[in-house]
């Protein structure tokens, strides 16, 4: 990295025009946003519209500088680190002219690293695929694209596919009334990757945020959010827990008996009056479509949940349906337990729901200040930012 950084960052420096006329960075909050580096949820309020253009090309244009500077003083894997973190990421965009809480943020910020980054990821070893809505579905094939190029020294199909199952762990083993509209799949040259999705409740007008760091995810249907973080909990249905172990087992052997056998056993259930307190809907189940796609699990047999849930159709109805079975049949219980382990409201200051990881939350704060402060920006811009970051790092010391 460091025989062909130097002089490519020196072209950059010469390519700087320095432009201090531009609003102020909206550095709001940093003190209450980067308070551990944990990877998980975040939860946001859901602001429709776009980022002006004129903010968007300054976004751009800083979303790379720190992006270099990272790279340049830690590492390509430093940096998916750091935006696997939600409240790193979170600060990131404010530093860019977000506001903290602003779901719009997110598919901003990603755009922007994106645009910012596409003709400089060869020598850097970072590459940003995927974007909002239509955009989200190309991501497997501009992954293969960078393949194709020869740009990585990684097996492309092997972050292919973690770019499908993320994706699918957090629409169907993960049912929290968010579709997702946002994946973002960043990734460095050596095969290391970081997940940033989205997702919308347009019933509550709330969106969450969910990070996957891929060194940290030793199962993609257990666990795979390290820490979470939201102000809303609710009941979920979750086969991701630990707790959920045993029903995703009982799951993955009913996919793999007779159609006819297991759709017989749902349609006998959802004759039954369920008590009030069950989470599982029934009602948009139709036993029709249920057993054709059992009908293509029967074929596959597959032998683990995830491969299950990696089958083509496979979707949350049909997950939903045979835990179901599970659960009242079998005695194998799904998990409602809300993935949820940090809340932005209270910020941890008070010890909950956490308390603060003094150590690594002065070292994130501290690595946005120097990538601002060595970033190639206007000399106005890079001080007014200094100055709001130090008012907001020093309250409450």
């Amino acid at each position: 990295m460091a025989r062909f950084f130097v002089p490519f960052a020196q072209r950059e420096r010469k390519n700087q025009v320095a432009n201090g006329t531009k609003k102020d960075f909206c550095i709001l909050g940093l003190r209450d946003i980067l308070f551990t580096m944990r990877t998980g949820v975040a939860n946001l309020p859901l602001h429709y519209g776009k980022a002006p253009a004129w903010l968007f090309k300054r976004m751009v244009r800083l979303a790379r500088q720190i992006t270099l500077v990272i790279v340049a003083e830690h590492s390509p894997r430093e940096f998916l680190n750091r935006v696997s973190d939600p409240f790193w990421f979170q600060a990131f965009g404010c530093v860019l002219g977000f506001d903290w809480h602003s779901s719009g943020l997110t598919t901003t910020l990603c755009g922007a690293l994106k645009e910012g980054l596409k003709d400089i990821s060869k020598d850097i070893g970072i590459f940003v695929c995927g974007g909002k809505g239509s955009v989200s579905r190309k991501t497997p094939h501009e992954i293969e694209e960078v393949g194709l190029r020869r740009l990585v020294n990684a097996n492309t199909e092997g972050l292919i596919y973690a770019s499908k199952m993320s994706a699918k762990v957090d629409s169907c083993a993960l049912q929290d009334g968010y579709q997702l509209y946002q994946h973002s799949f960043i990734f460095s040259k050596s095969g290391d990757w970081a997940v940033i999705q989205q997702g919308m409740n347009t019933s509550t007008r709330w969106a969450r945020r969910y990070h996957w760091l891929g060194k940290e995810v030793s199962e993609f249907v257990c666990e795979p959010h390290k820490a979470i973080c939201c102000d809303h909990t609710s009941q979920v249905f979750n086969m991701t827990a630990k707790e959920s172990g045993e029903c995703r087992k009982m799951s993955t052997v009913l996919a793999t008996e007779s159609p006819e056998k297991v759709t017989n056993e749902f349609v006998k259930l959802k004759r039954l009056s369920l008590s009030s307190r069950h989470s599982v809907s029934m009602t948009d189940i139709r036993p029709r479509n249920l057993e054709k796609i059992l009908l293509k699990t029967y074929e596959r047999m597959p032998d683990s949940f995830e491969k299950l849930l990696g089958i083509e159709g496979v979707g949350p109805k049909t997950i939903r349906a045979l835990s179901l079975i599970s659960e009242l049949i079998y005695g194998k219980s799904v998990s409602y337990r809300d993935p949820v382990r940090f809340s932005f409201a209270h910020g941890g200051k008070d010890g909950h729901p956490y308390p603060v990881n003094k150590k690594q939350y002065d070292l994130s704060i501290q690595i946005l200040k120097d990538a601002v402060n060595k970033s190639k920006i206007g000399r106005h811009e890079k001080l007014e930012a200094l100055k709001r970051m130090n008012k907001n790092y020093g309250k409450g010391s």
